[in-house]
């Protein structure tokens, strides 16, 4: 009897294809979904950039749903990705923050439409080739728990999602380590077992950020000053977009000392500049908060955080100061929290929340 019907978005790699494998082994009557979100490349793009959005995914993930016997669809969610990913994207950047397009891709179109779209057809459950794990706590609600392996855990990108999304997602790849996935798709004999992990954001192959805006928005941001944070003009740069805080590298500038972008102000068109010392901090204020493993926190609490993909985490102390605003202080300096991009709390190996940093 099956276990119910689950729509496995596949991307064409291996994680979501051994994801649909694992969940049919599992006794999910299982169907296969490519998304079609931004894609018109050129062939060589597509070869190039064969992760979740190349357009060599549909073919891959084609091959895949028939090696393994499951039936398969191209799905269109343009419109979606244009209007919460694109336009976002472009819009954060111009006001002088740096966004996190997976995490809105993830909330917004991975999930939220392509979940009421796959239950208005029947199925009961989306699910995806993510590293990190869904359980139901004993508190009754849902929670993302990191994957067995620390080294691909993907859990920072995903703490966005509702209630309603997590009840109704499986994760089976969490359990596994990625050489262990790989094994899998060799040992089921899989073309797709030794293909490369897509690489940075996938609308933007090149990872030339600033031209894709300017060509998106049709428009060319003017230079203006790189300034000390009293307001003395070291510099001219090239447009707030070339720039995030935190950056070191690409400034043009040779003032005898490492420097880093500290602040991005759209409204005066200047990208202040300062040492390494003047880019730590202790304090990192959020506000767009989602809370995951609890409905909400309401006494400070004691938590370790990341404050982007890659960062190892810090011990800190969380307090929530506003309807949907929180202040994490941290016992040691952190350097270079960027406005835009996502503040993620974890209660053990339990993601408790986030929100975006201000």
């Amino acid at each position: 009897m099956s276990k119910g019907k689950v729509v496995v978005g596949m991307s064409g790699g291996v994680d979501s294809s051994v994801a649909a494998w694992l969940l049919k082994e599992q006794g999910y009557d299982v169907i296969g979904v490519t998304m079609q979100i931004w894609q018109d490349e050129e062939n060589t793009v597509q070869e190039e950039n064969g992760g979740c959005c190349g357009l060599s995914a549909v073919d891959d993930a084609r091959r895949v749903a028939a090696a393994i016997g499951i039936p398969y669809y191209v799905m269109n969610f343009k419109d979606e990705f244009q209007k919460s990913v694109i336009e976002y994207f472009t819009k954060e950047y111009l006001a002088g923050r740096t966004p996190n397009p997976c995490i809105a891709c993830n909330r917004y179109v991975k999930w939220e439409a392509l979940l009421q779209r796959s239950l208005s057809i029947g199925a009961d459950y989306i699910a995806t080739g993510h590293y990190a794990r869904i359980e139901h706590l004993p508190n009754g609600r849902y929670a993302i728990r990191r994957s067995a392996t620390m080294e691909k855990d993907q859990t920072y990108a995903l703490y966005n999602l509702t209630q309603e999304q997590l009840a109704r997602t499986l994760m089976p790849v969490g359990e596994y380590s990625k050489d262990r996935i790989r094994e899998m798709a060799d040992e089921i004999g899989l073309l797709v077992a030794h293909k490369p992990d897509s690489q940075d954001i996938c609308f933007v192959p090149d990872g030339d950020y600033a031209s894709f805006i300017e060509n998106t928005t049709d428009q060319v941001l003017p230079t203006g000053n790189f300034v000390t944070p009293e307001g003395k003009v070291l510099g001219k740069h090239k447009g707030i977009i070339h720039y995030t805080v935190g950056q070191r590298k690409g400034l043009g500038l040779a003032l005898g000392y490492p420097a880093f972008v500290l602040e991005i102000r759209p409204e005066t068109n200047e990208v202040v500049i300062g040492t390494y010392e003047e880019s730590l901090t202790y304090t990192v204020r959020a506000n767009e908060l989602n809370f995951m493993s609890v409905e909400q926190i309401t006494e400070p609490v004691r938590i370790f955080a990341k404050i982007r993909y890659n960062h190892k985490g810090a011990w800190c102390t969380v307090e929530r100061t506003g309807e949907d605003e929180i202040v994490c202080t941290f016992d040691e300096p952190i350097r270079a929290a960027t406005p835009g991009q996502a503040v993620v709390l974890y209660d053990g190996e339990y993601v408790l929340g986030g929100g975006t940093i201000l």
